[in-house]
C-alpha cells in the first residue's frame, strides 16, 4: 500500500524579515553556512537566494561593512583620547607601520695591562730562543733556528754542515 506523504516546498524570496536577518549576521561577524543558519535558512537555500536575487548579498555586504565602521570609529575614538594601544593598533594594521628594529650590544671588557705585558713576554720566548746544542735524534751538529730581526729583514739561517 503506497502512503502519500505531504510536501511543501520552502519558499525561496528575498522578504525583507530575511533581509534583515542577513544583514544582522553579517554585522555579527558570521560567514557562509554559519551566516545562513543564524538568518533562519538553509545553506542551500541561502546560496540559492544569493544567485536568484542580488539584495540578498547586497545585505551581507552592507553588514560587513556597517561592523567595520563601527569598530574603525570606536578605535579612532580611543586613539583620539590618548589609547597608545589603540593607536599603534591602526598603525600597524590599517597603514603597514612597523617599529625599526635596533639592536644595542655594549660589550664591557677591562684589560689588565701586567696580565698583557706577560703574555707578550711568553710569546717573546718563543720567537727568541736560544740556538740548539743537540738534535734530538742524536746528532750534535749547531743548528740555528731563523731569526727575524726587524719587521723587514730576511731570516738568517745557519748553513748545513752535515
Amino acid at each position: 500500500m503506497f502512503h502519500s506523504i505531504p510536501f511543501s516546498p520552502r519558499e525561496v524570496k528575498a522578504t525583507e524579515k530575511r533581509l534583515q536577518d542577513i544583514y544582522d549576521a553579517a554585522r555579527l561577524g558570521l560567514k557562509g553556512d554559519s551566516l545562513a543558519l543564524a538568518a533562519g535558512m538553509l545553506p542551500t537555500e541561502y546560496r540559492q537566494l544569493c544567485q536568484l536575487d542580488p539584495a540578498a548579498e547586497m545585505a551581507e555586504l552592507k553588514g560587513r561593512a556597517d561592523s567595520e565602521v563601527a569598530a574603525a570609529r570606536t578605535m579612532h575614538a580611543a586613539a583620539a583620547e590618548g589609547d597608545a594601544k589603540a593607536a599603534l593598533a591602526i598603525l600597524q594594521h590599517r597603514h603597514d607601520w612597523t617599529a625599526k628594529q635596533e639592536i644595542s650590544v655594549d660589550v664591557y671588557q677591562r684589560i689588565s695591562i701586567t696580565q698583557a705585558l706577560s703574555d707578550a713576554a711568553s710569546r717573546l720566548t718563543v720567537i727568541d730562543h736560544e740556538p740548539l746544542k743537540e738534535i734530538p735524534n742524536g746528532s750534535n751538529a749547531d743548528i740555528q733556528i731563523g731569526r727575524r730581526t726587524t719587521v723587514d729583514d730576511e731570516v738568517v739561517v745557519a748553513a748545513d754542515r752535515g
